[in-house]
């Protein structure tokens, strides 16, 4: 009986570390190579940010300028890569169900636009697909956007421990896994992003789709940030 419940323990301890963060990002198919700290902003570690109001809910922590910009063009797709410890492992805990988003931003993060979103269908989550894609998750640039530099925010939300508000219980609440990739596109349209999001300031603690009861058998699921823009 010690037994088992010390594999319980065990297991329950390593699916609550079993977080995640991007490795790399393909355009068109094609890998760009290992990218943290060269034109991905990556986090020292692979934790969630927990407070929607903290600066880390940009890009996470260690959020700074890395030496290199992906080109890419208008109409193009980005894969994102993420990963758990090592590139092609069981990416996150499957426990860990939820949205995925991609925004994109401008070089100095003020503003932000939602390109990309999956959430909940037909009983399978977004974050059920990425570790079946095993990590890999698309998004296609908008063909009218303008050439320039710009932030592309990868986003999980891990909704298991969500039905919690973060700011009554700290040890609760949903978790965010945001990422963010330095993206010239060098050839487009003429349309600059509308914006209309912020980080901070998009998401609170109580929006529908943060403060979530994931284990309610939910049929349907609100994904925070407003509406996806085609371009």
């Amino acid at each position: 009986m010690q037994f088992t419940l010390a594999t319980l323990l065990s297991v329950l301890a390593a699916t609550a570390t079993a977080h995640t963060t991007v490795y790399s990002v393909y355009v068109n198919g094609v890998d760009q190579g290992d990218g943290r700290n060269t034109y991905i902003r990556s986090p020292p570690n692979n934790n969630p940010v927990k407070d929607v109001t903290s600066s880390s809910i940009r890009c996470n922590v260690n959020n700074r300028v890395v030496p290199n910009w992906v080109s890419a063009k208008a109409g193009d797709t980005l894969t994102f890569e993420w990963y758990h410890d090592a590139r092609g492992d069981e990416i996150i805990a499957s426990s860990h169900k939820g949205p995925v988003m991609v925004y994109i931003g401008t070089e100095d993060g003020s503003a932000w636009t939602k390109i990309a979103a999956e959430g909940l269908s037909g009983g399978v989550w977004a974050v059920d697909k990425l570790i079946a894609n095993k990590g890999k998750h698309t998004a296609t640039i908008p063909s009218s956007l303008k050439p320039g530099n710009y932030l592309f925010r990868a986003e999980i939300i891990g909704l298991h421990e969500a039905e919690t508000n973060y700011n009554t219980n700290s040890a609760r609440g949903a978790q965010f896994y945001p990422s963010c990739s330095q993206i010239t596109i060098t050839s487009g349209g003429s349309t600059s992003p509308p914006g209309g999001n912020t980080f901070p300031g998009t998401y609170t603690a109580t929006d529908p789709g943060i403060l979530f009861n994931l284990y309610s058998n939910p049929t349907s699921y609100p994904i925070p940030g407003g509406a996806v823009w085609s371009g």
